[in-house]
């Protein structure tokens, strides 16, 4: 009797509950930027602040200098940081880049996030 099975599709492995997943495109975009800027040694920061419309809104910006309390992440040659207090909100968070007809921007895929805004600034924990 021959098998008609068919190979399964792979799925990507789940998000890491304890930090911060960057995408390859994420990666590539961030390295461009910041070879574009110059700073070859400069992280992005991500975090949580209060406000927006649902409470909070994320936090993405250039790192030249790190603290002592962040916590650092690294892929596809590119640093990601995040003080302690936001990576509560983080964890198991994928940033992505995406380009598409609307536009292009990086993404937060938040698993955490119970809901965001109309406008994609702001997000309720």
């Amino acid at each position: 009797m021959m098998s008609t099975a068919t190979a399964a599709t792979p799925q990507p492995a789940p998000p890491p509950a304890t930090g911060i997943v960057i995408t390859a495109n994420a990666g590539a975009e961030i390295a461009r930027q910041r070879d574009k800027r110059g700073t070859p040694d400069a992280a992005i920061r991500v975090g949580i602040r209060g406000g927006g419309c649902t409470g909070f809104t994320y936090v993405f910006e250039w790192a030249d200098e790190l603290r002592p309390t962040d916590k650092l992440f690294e892929a596809h040659g590119i640093k990601v940081v995040t003080d302690p207090k936001s990576l509560v909100y983080l964890r198991g968070m994928t940033l992505d880049f995406v380009r598409g007809m609307m536009g292009h921007g990086f993404k937060f895929l938040n698993p955490n996030a119970k809901g965001a805004c109309g406008c994609g600034e702001s997000v309720q924990f």
